[in-house]
C-alpha cells in the first residue's frame, strides 16, 4: 500500500518589513520640514466637503471651488435644495464638477437625514473605527476622505494616504509597489504609532510636493537618498494618479 502523501499546510503570507525604518524617515524629514504641530484646519463638515473637492485636482483649485460654493450657496441646506447644475457651476474650478456636485448633495442630504442637522464634531468622541465606518458609509466617501477629516478636523489618529504619501511611501519601500492607496491606509496605520501619524502624514506629503515629486524627483536634495531604493533605480516610480 503506497504511503499517504503528507498534507501540505497553506503558506502564511509574511508582512514585508519596510525597506527604510519609519523612525528614520520621520527623523530625517522632520529635520528639514519640522517641527509639525496639529491644529484644526476647518470644521469637520467643511473639511469633508473640501476634501471631496480635492479629488483629482490641486488644493488650490479645490480651494477656489469651495470658496465659490460657499459664496453662491452660503448654507448647506441651500446646497441640497439647489439644482445640481447650479452646484456644478459653483464648483467648476475644481474639475469633475458634474460628478462632485451630485456627490456633495448626496452626502449633505444623507447627513441631514441621519442627524437632522450638520454638526458632526460628535464623531470625535466615538471609537476610531466606528467614526471611520460612519464616514465611509456616506455616498462616495472613501478611506482617504474619511481619514483626512478624522486627522485634520477631529484630531483622531487616522493616517490619510493621498497621492503624494502613496508615491513617497512606495519609493521608500514602506509599502509594496503593488499596494494601492486604499489598501495602504490600514497597513500604514498599523506601522506608525498613533501619536506620530499626523506628523508623519504632513512630513510625507510635504516631501512629495517639494522634493520627491512625481515626474522629476530631486533625489540629490533628499535626506533619505542613501537609504531609498528608488533613488538609485534606473526608472523612478511616478506613483498613483488618484
Amino acid at each position: 500500500m503506497p504511503a499517504r502523501a503528507a498534507k501540505r499546510l497553506p503558506r502564511r503570507r509574511k508582512t514585508p518589513s519596510p525597506t527604510v525604518e519609519i523612525t528614520l524617515v520621520q527623523e530625517r524629514l522632520n529635520s528639514i520640514y519640522g517641527p509639525i504641530e496639529w491644529r484644526p484646519r476647518m470644521a469637520a463638515l467643511e473639511e469633508l466637503i473640501f476634501t471631496v473637492l480635492t479629488q483629482h485636482t490641486s488644493d488650490l483649485n479645490a480651494g477656489r471651488a469651495y470658496e465659490s460654493l460657499r459664496k453662491r450657496l452660503p448654507t448647506w441646506g441651500e446646497v441640497i435644495e439647489a439644482d445640481t447644475v447650479t452646484v456644478a457651476d459653483a464648483i467648476r474650478h475644481g474639475g469633475l464638477a458634474n460628478q462632485k456636485s451630485a456627490r456633495i448633495q448626496k452626502i449633505l442630504a444623507e447627513i441631514l437625514k441621519r442627524l437632522g442637522h450638520f454638526e458632526i464634531e460628535f464623531l470625535a468622541t466615538l471609537p476610531m473605527e466606528e467614526t471611520r465606518a460612519w464616514f465611509t458609509s456616506l455616498p462616495g466617501v472613501g478611506p482617504k476622505t474619511a481619514a483626512v477629516v478624522m486627522a485634520f478636523s477631529l484630531n483622531m489618529p487616522a493616517f490619510p494616504v493621498d497621492t503624494h504619501v502613496h508615491r513617497v511611501s512606495r519609493r521608500l519601500g514602506l509599502i509594496g509597489r503593488k499596494i494601492t492607496a486604499d489598501q495602504a491606509h490600514p497597513i500604514m496605520e498599523a506601522m506608525i504609532p498613533e501619536n506620530d501619524r499626523y506628523v508623519l502624514h504632513v512630513l510625507l506629503i510635504t516631501h512629495g510636493r517639494q522634493i520627491c515629486k512625481a515626474r522629476i524627483p530631486q533625489c540629490d536634495e533628499c535626506p533619505l537618498a542613501i537609504e531609498c531604493p528608488a533613488s538609485t533605480a534606473d526608472s523612478i516610480d511616478t506613483g498613483s494618479t488618484t
